[in-house]
């Protein structure tokens, strides 16, 4: 309730809304994984789908996708593990953290071998590179903010040529755009206009900034169905395709590289 008070007072919308009435719409908390009204899907499952498709079904057979998850979204690998059983699946803790990263990616093995070969020839200096494992073409990300900023940072810097991908729920509780430097040329689903608003909104976070472009858009639809405004061919915030009457509304989501040039 509060936050579509906060969206109408914000955007000045000239609307009547009424939280009593018995034949109202019921919104969830819970707004990026509401359905909302008008919508084929929640904003959470748009982006998941979108990915499954890219980093899945998309993906090269003879490499593996590395799937890099914490406790909190353990149902979500569940989900996935049983849908695409032949990849590789790694749960993070806390603890530990950077050598998680190297011994899931065979750093450390890297590294040994380098000393075997320097202790041959104790006079011969060696300048090398650690190798990471050479069978995975992709890593998914199923994290959120807080351990998120620190895992992604770390397998970038061993795995920096391999492409990275996760939904917007990595830096949801990040309360500044230039806060996303800890995940650069990271792929993740959403669209101008969404990263135009955060850009612009306030800084208690991303998500706030993300559940308030939702509800504007679910006030929007209720216009336009309400008014019958197709032919305007509105196009929502969070969404790329134009309204369409007679269909749930399909955001069809484009991936946004995260870059510092463009924060």
């Amino acid at each position: 309730k509060e936050k579509i008070i906060e969206t109408v007072l914000l955007d000045n919308i000239q609307t009547e809304i009424n939280f009593e009435s018995k034949g109202g719409y019921y919104i969830e908390d819970e707004i990026l994984n509401s359905k909302l009204k008008f919508f084929c899907n929640s904003f959470i499952r748009d982006q998941r789908n979108l990915l499954e498709k890219v980093v899945f079904e998309n993906n090269n057979k003879e490499k593996k996708v590395l799937i890099i998850y914490t406790k909190e979204f353990e149902s979500l690998y569940k989900e996935l593990s049983k849908k695409y059983p032949n990849e590789y699946y790694f749960l993070i803790n806390r603890e530990n953290i950077e050598s998680q990263v190297k011994n899931i990616l065979h750093v450390d093995k890297s590294l040994l071998k380098n000393k075997k070969f320097s202790n041959l020839d104790t006079e011969l200096k060696i300048i090398h590179e650690p190798r990471i494992r050479n069978d995975i073409s992709k890593i998914y990300f199923l994290s959120g903010y807080d351990l998120g900023k620190t895992i992604v940072p770390l397998f970038r810097n061993y795995a920096f040529e391999k492409s990275f991908y996760s939904t917007t729920e990595v830096f949801h509780e990040a309360n500044d755009m230039k806060k996303l430097v800890d995940f650069e040329n990271m792929l993740t689903p959403t669209t101008n206009n969404m990263i135009n608003n955060i850009s612009r909104g306030n800084k208690i976070s991303i998500k706030n900034q993300i559940e308030m472009t939702l509800i504007r858009d679910y006030i929007l639809l209720e216009k336009v169905y309400q008014n019958n405004l197709f032919k305007n061919e509105i196009v929502p915030d969070s969404g790329n395709l134009k309204i369409k009457k007679g269909s749930c509304v399909n955001r069809k989501l484009s991936l946004w590289k995260i870059s510092t040039d463009l924060i």
